[in-house]
């Protein structure tokens, strides 16, 4: 039997186990759904949103930089330009007058303007105003004096020169009956790359210019990206179409995202390890190219930020969701198993309690059968007893004897034939009947009943009763029913070996039986449900746990109340409470 119980608990335990599992799942999936989705929507919108005005924003500092820059140089240009109108020939060649507008010039900018020069139209610099040696210093074969002359103005890149120090020069081209000469200008490359280094933004955000090779012509406080010399073969066609999108052709460097079009250009590239956003701008007539860029961790560190919060506390509660979760799916299986369980229980009470109704029917029909041939038993004892009167019969030497043993007989018959009838009187089923009742009566009958079993069991019943009880309206069956089943508790919590005390008294208009028994008491989280249906400590098949209910049900019936005292190691006492004036209708 123990085989078929295992396999039957190890599918049980399974069958909740997947209970619990699927209803963790199911009350999951309904919890974070819409947490995710929500969550999933508003930080992508949220985010999207912030980038772009991260971007944007940017992309108007470095514009009005950029607007800066071509301001300075502007500036610096018509400041040459002014001279080379305003003065002759002669006037500037001279190196008295054109020392003074230097100093004019240095004094109104503060260094900006390093040195002044006029070069004639083969390259000689025939005068100069400056700290440098360099009257008479032949340019002849410099780049930057082949590209001033093919035009009226002219600002070259950063290069080192016969000074060897980082400079560029800012030229006005001028005419001179068929000759043509040069008023040119070395800008101070510090003002300009201080002007260049303006903008900041966060850790890593810097600006920086390069040529169209990618050479530089200002410094950079970080190192510039890898590709910037891809970008600026994109850019040099975006800035000469004069707009439309810049395209990948050529570009070594991978990932490149561009995401404005035409001028600027704004994009994110990665350089290494890193992505980079980037923004370019034209100067100098596209021949400079302003660049801006920033480690794209750091530009959105706020946003990296939030969202670092964000689940900081999202996974937080998750784990609390699924704690709660857990918690409240295994409760809920617990309780559906307690259900089960009790539901199961009940059915095998239901059952045993069928068999105990088909017992008494049974034992009522014994009852019945065995009470017809007593009965025959007592009425032969009788007739015998009178055939012994008789003469011939008187004489007899054993009469005595025989009378003996038929008074005995009539006596055990008269007995049985009491017990048959008392057991009949308490399995009929019968509505029933209120009448007026003697209580001391009623636990007399059942004493008779339960006398046999108790003495089997070595338990020794004392009474108390009170005969000046008045009589109280009750049906009789009902109330035998109370004190059969208070009795046969009693003598059940005992076991073998004990005593079962049983008072009826007087108290406060209506009548009290006491029934007290030595045994081991009841525990009090048990005593608190001994009169709920189906409730029992007894094994299965021992008890149906419906006694003590249905008693509780009778009494409350009748208006009365039934209490209970009891002490672990000491025993316990139920005491009934019966009303004197109350009648059922």
């Amino acid at each position: 039997m123990s085989e078929p119980r295992s396999i039957s608990g190890t599918r049980e335990k399974r069958y909740y186990a997947s209970l619990t599992r699927n209803m963790l799942l199911i009350i999951m999936l309904v919890s974070f759904t819409p947490l995710v989705l929500i969550a999933g929507v508003i930080g992508y919108y949220f985010e999207t949103s912030y980038r772009h005005k991260v971007i944007q924003n940017l992309h108007q500092l470095v514009e009005k930089h950029q607007q800066h820059i071509n301001s300075f140089l502007n500036e610096k240009l018509s400041d040459i330009e002014f001279l080379a109108d305003s003065y002759s020939y002669d006037q500037l060649i001279d190196q008295d007058f054109l020392k003074e507008k230097l100093a004019i010039l240095q004094n109104t900018y503060g260094g900006v303007f390093v040195d002044l020069g006029v070069v004639n139209s083969a390259g000689i610099q025939i005068s100069y105003a400056g700290k440098f040696q360099l009257l008479h210093a032949d340019y002849s074969g410099a780049k930057w004096f082949r590209k001033a002359m093919k035009s009226n103005y002219y600002l070259s890149d950063v290069f080192l020169g016969l000074r060897r120090k980082p400079h560029f020069i800012i030229c006005v081209k001028k005419r001179l009956g068929n000759r043509e000469w040069l008023l040119r200008a070395t800008i101070d490359f510090a003002s300009f790359n201080s002007v260049v280094e303006e903008v900041r933004m966060g850790k890593t955000g810097s600006a920086y210019i390069v040529n169209n090779e990618g050479e530089l012509q200002s410094r950079s406080r970080t190192k510039p990206i890898s590709s910037i010399v891809g970008l600026l073969k994109m850019t040099s066609r975006s800035w000469g179409e004069g707009g439309g999108s810049a395209q990948t052709d050529g570009l070594r460097a991978p990932e490149v995202n561009l995401i404005t079009e035409g001028k600027p250009v704004t994009g994110i590239v990665r350089s290494g390890k890193r992505n980079f956003i980037f923004i370019l701008m034209p100067l100098k007539f596209g021949e400079w190219t302003l660049v801006y860029q920033q480690d794209r961790s750091d530009a959105f560190s706020e946003i990296n930020r939030a969202r670092t919060i964000a689940l900081t506390i999202f996974f937080p509660g998750c784990m609390a969701i699924a704690l709660v979760t857990l918690f409240v799916s295994r409760k809920m299986v617990h309780k559906i198993e307690k259900a089960d369980r009790e539901k199961e229980l009940m059915n095998r009470q239901v059952i045993e309690a069928g068999k105990l109704a088909s017992i008494g029917e049974l034992a009522a029909g014994v009852a019945h059968e065995i009470n017809n041939p007593v009965a025959i038993m007592v009425e032969e004892a009788g007739w015998m007893e009178d055939l012994l009167e008789e003469e011939e019969l008187r004489n007899c030497p054993n009469v005595d004897e025989l009378r003996r043993c038929l008074r005995q007989i009539s006596i055990q018959g008269g007995r049985c034939k009491e017990i048959t009838h008392k057991l009949l009187s308490f399995a009929r089923k019968t509505d029933p009947v209120v009448r007026q009742i003697q209580i001391n009566d009623i636990i007399e009958e059942i004493l008779g009943i339960c006398e046999q079993r108790s003495k089997n069991s070595n338990i020794l019943i004392k009474t108390d009763l009170n005969r000046e009880l008045p009589l109280i309206s009750a049906s009789p069956t009902e109330m035998q029913q109370v004190f059969i089943n208070l009795i046969n508790n009693a003598i059940d919590a005992i076991g073998e070996g004990g005593m079962i005390e049983i008072r009826s008294r007087m108290e406060e208009g209506g009548a009290v039986v006491d029934i007290a028994d030595s045994g081991q008491g009841i525990a009090g989280d048990v005593l608190e449900r001994i009169f709920d249906p189906f409730f029992t400590t007894k094994p299965v098949g021992k008890g149906t746990g419906l006694g003590l209910s249905i008693c509780y049900g009778i009494v409350k019936k009748l208006g009365g109340d039934i209490t209970v005292d009891s002490k672990a190691g000491i025993g316990t006492t139920f005491h009934v409470h019966i009303p004197i004036s109350i009648k059922l209708g």
